[in-house]
């Protein structure tokens, strides 16, 4: 049915709203507005009593044919009706409007030619005469059209609209902005004018996004202006509360969105959707919080969100909870078991949690669901390394690096290049390892991880030991109280002779570990027996020993337990 008239009890009550607005005086004259444009089509000369009852007969056909869903037949009915009553504004601007949706542009084009040509014809119409020309690649009627449009009212958005999206048709950057800002500059306009508007300036930076800095600002304004009519609708308020999103201004979208949900009647669809866009900003700004606090809500909206569930295992992973980050994504895989990421994410938290088996089992269920992707070998390959099983893991590494140079190289970052070194290491192909570790330190040169393994492994083998040592000494400058890189420093320095040097960065380790470490209390001994002091060599020792027990450690023991 057409939107502005509705049957009411009967037929006749449809057939009578038909030319309502067509019973003032039919005197009509050539229209040609001050702009000088000047319509196609003659007008019409005054109508015959009978041109009224010809519209109410085509009207009421085209309802029956509506109503019986015969879209064509309806179409062709109202148009007849809207030739027989061309004041109708509101008439011509629904019927055109169907035609347009049809695709039958020329139609509507005879329509509004007809109806623009109405002393005193409204911007509406210029408006959608202007559409119809640029739908026709009529450029310059179209703008001519539009212009009028403004002219006659400038309180409405469809002539700017029009006339800016013609503008940028044509690749006139310029000359869109301008109508923007010709747009912004009425006084008393309305919110939904405003945010329109602004929503526009959002269009053309997608067109031309190295105008940010310049065009966000002038959005902005007009969302604040919006922000100060009264009153407004819970539902602009929404949409400007996403606006400032959109652009920018997150304190103030999320302002905004707080004020609704004490608003907003109890509807769970409306509120879930402004809870997750509230934590959609507090993610963006790192407030792990107030996010995890709105997607809570969210839950408590609707208990089967699989995405929110997903985000607060996100959050808790991020805040080091695993064992809580694994809960919920169990719940996301339970709720949505399509959904891919979730696996690889479960996975991470179960190998955070030491359950390598574990992980292996959800990825077993990834690969049976989903193609062989990059996280899904390179937590393979993780999970293999947390068994110490490194050729396993050398596999999947080495499967994730080939889909990555073939799909997105991207991926093959410090942190890929610094696990696969490592698992190399592992299996004594040092080497390789030490190409992967440079690698990973072209792409992150201050990398203090990277530095203290790759130099702690040439000290361990007794190698590039003057080279390890400036890596170790780089580790430590960044990390100073980092136990594990005073522990290589002090052994590079061993292996350099340098037993009293080492001893300091030694003893250093000890103090700063938060825990005891086996492998610190053998460099111990070994630089003590270094510098002639077998008791606290042995001592040393026996610490090592009573926390890991080592047959290399226990061999050096025996001498001294002899003597």
């Amino acid at each position: 049915m057409l939107c502005r008239y509705r049957l009411r009890g009967s037929l006749l009550a449809a057939m009578l709203l038909v030319g309502c607005g067509s019973l003032n005086s039919h005197q009509h004259k050539k229209a040609t507005d001050d702009a000088g444009f000047a319509p196609a089509v003659e007008a019409m000369p005054e109508k015959p009593s009978g041109k009224l009852a010809q519209a109410h007969a085509h009207f009421a056909a085209g309802v029956i044919h509506d109503m019986n869903e015969e879209t064509e037949a309806a179409l062709e009915e109202f148009y007849k009706a809207a030739l027989n009553d061309i004041e109708n504004e509101d008439l011509v601007l629904e019927v055109t409007r169907r035609l347009l949706q049809n695709k039958q542009p020329e139609k509507a084009l005879e329509l509004l030619t007809r109806a623009t040509g109405q002393p005193n014809a409204s911007g509406a119409l210029f408006a959608r005469l202007g559409l119809v020309y640029s739908q026709l690649g009529k450029t310059e009627q179209a703008i001519a059209a539009d212009r009028i449009a403004i002219k006659r009212s400038p309180q409405s958005l469809a002539g700017y609209q029009n006339l800016f999206l013609n503008c940028l048709q044509n690749k006139q950057e310029q000359e869109a902005l301008k109508v923007l800002e010709d747009a912004a500059k009425q006084p008393h306009a309305d919110a939904e004018f405003l945010l329109n508007l602004a929503e526009l300036y959002g269009n053309y930076l997608l067109q031309f996004p190295a105008q940010k800095q310049k065009v966000s600002p002038k959005a902005l304004a007009l969302l604040n202006r919006a922000a100060q009519v009264k009153p407004i609708s819970p539902g602009l308020r929404l949409r400007l509360a996403d606006d400032f999103a959109s652009f920018g201004d997150s304190s103030r979208a999320a302002q905004l969105y707080l004020e609704l949900l004490k608003q907003l009647p109890d509807l769970p669809a409306v509120r879930e959707r402004v809870h997750a866009k509230l934590a959609n900003i507090y993610l963006r700004e790192s407030d792990h919080k107030r996010a995890a606090e709105q997607l809570e809500a969210v839950i408590r909206d609707d208990p089967t969100n699989a995405q929110a569930y997903y985000w607060l295992g996100v959050l808790a992973y991020s805040d080091k909870k695993p064992a809580v980050a694994a809960d919920y994504f169990s719940k996301t895989l339970l709720l949505g078991p399509d959904f891919e990421p979730a696996y690889y994410d479960m996975a991470l938290a179960q190998i955070s949690l030491d359950k390598a088996d574990d992980a292996l089992a959800t990825l077993e269920k990834a690969r049976k669901k989903f193609q062989q992707s990059f996280p899904m070998e390179l937590w393979t390959g993780l999970a293999y390394v947390r068994q110490k099983n490194y050729a396993a893991a050398l596999r999947h590494f080495t499967a994730a690096e080939v889909i990555a140079k073939a799909t997105d190289p991207s991926r093959l970052n410090e942190e890929f290049y610094f696990q696969i070194g490592a698992a190399h290491e592992r299996t004594g192909d040092l080497a390789t390892a030490e190409s992967y570790f440079e690698k990973c330190l072209r792409l992150a040169p201050n990398s203090a991880e990277a530095q203290n393994y790759l130099g702690y492994m040439w000290a361990e083998h007794g190698i590039k030991l003057e080279q390890a040592r400036e890596l170790i000494e780089k580790a430590v400058k960044t990390e100073p109280k980092n136990a594990a890189y005073l522990d290589s420093l002090a052994w590079v320095l061993f292996k350099l002779n340098q037993p009293k040097e080492a001893l300091k960065y030694e003893l250093k380790a000890v103090e700063l570990s938060t825990e005891p470490d086996a492998t610190v209390y053998e460099h111990l001994g070994d630089i003590y027996s270094g510098l002639g002091q077998p008791a606290k060599a042995s001592e040393a020792w026996r610490k090592s020993m009573s926390l890991e027990p080592n047959d290399q450690v226990r061999k050096k023991l025996e001498p001294s337990e002899t003597k």
